[in-house]
């Protein structure tokens, strides 16, 4: 089985050694130019492009046939496919998919919708590479996939809710009222339709950096053994300040803290913390 997924999961370097996963570009525009997300233009790239304009970047999935020309190449090898993406709550590419795995009758392709993105994608597709890798059937690997959703939450906050609110993926309302009142929303991923609800907020993001770790701490007790991974959108500080607040919280398995992709923060400008985490003991992982 070959693992498939798109570059609106985040991965380290760290996590991906060994492992072979096939991914799809996810595309951003900013100034008339198209950039593939991670591909042709890396985080540091892109927070300086957006600094330097009054633009809004835009954002779109790969097209059918990029995913046609995908699959029929795996099939050559291994007709046995495993799709993994990102929301559908949040994306098309999952449609997409589905729409090209049915032009490749040579493929037997499962598709799985994520209801997620960014780490927590990137924890499901990581699963299932290692346990393709040590040769699980296809039966185990879904179910540890399926384990690894159901265990695993998300949570963030924004700088500015400008660029939510220009991309649609929040009511313009709530949104232009956080703005006037300068409140920094708790943005949580729902797992029924893989959307943004908000959880919470703050009058200032250092305090609202500080909350994330409370509303960890109001689904896992405090010392709970939690497998945790803080991502950012160009703010370092950020991440390190949640870093400590939840160290001091839990008995923390860290994953690589990083920048998200691109195209996630295309959608999110500069400035996002966020955490994805679950407990330890749903990670034994092969």
């Amino acid at each position: 089985m070959q693992i498939v997924s798109d570059r609106g999961m985040d991965l380290s370097p760290e996590q991906t050694r060994g492992l072979e996963i096939h991914l799809l570009p996810l595309i951003l525009t900013l100034d008339g130019r198209s950039y593939k997300s991670g591909v042709d233009i890396q985080p540091d790239q892109f927070y300086q492009l957006l600094a330097n304009t009054e633009s809004y970047p835009t954002t779109s999935q790969p097209s059918v046939g990029d995913f046609v020309t995908l699959y029929r190449h795996l099939a050559q090898r291994d007709p046995d496919i495993l799709s993994i993406h990102i929301s559908s709550g949040l994306s098309s590419t999952v449609n997409t998919a589905r729409a090209a795995a049915q032009m490749v009758p040579e493929a037997n392709v499962t598709i799985i919708d994520s209801k997620t993105l960014s780490g927590a994608q990137g924890w499901q597709v990581e699963g299932a590479a290692r346990a393709v890798r040590a040769g699980w059937p296809k039966e185990r690997v879904l179910a540890l996939v399926e384990r690894i959703s159901q265990a695993t939450d998300t949570v963030f906050t924004l700088r500015t809710l400008r660029y939510l609110i220009h991309g649609g993926r929040i009511s313009h309302i709530k949104g232009l009222l956080g703005q006037v009142l300068n409140i920094k929303p708790l943005i949580a991923v729902e797992k029924a339709g893989g959307t943004y609800t908000q959880v919470g907020q703050a009058r200032s993001l250092e305090r609202a950096i500080l909350k994330l770790a409370d509303h960890v701490a109001r689904q896992h007790a405090p010392g709970s053994a939690l497998r945790l991974q803080v991502l950012h959108g160009h703010n370092p500080e950020g991440a390190a300040l949640l870093c400590e607040r939840l160290a001091q919280l839990f008995r923390c398995t860290w994953l690589p803290t990083g920048p998200i992709a691109p195209v996630l923060g295309a959608h999110t400008g500069p400035g996002l913390v966020g955490v994805a985490y679950a407990p330890a003991a749903a990670f034994e992982l092969p």
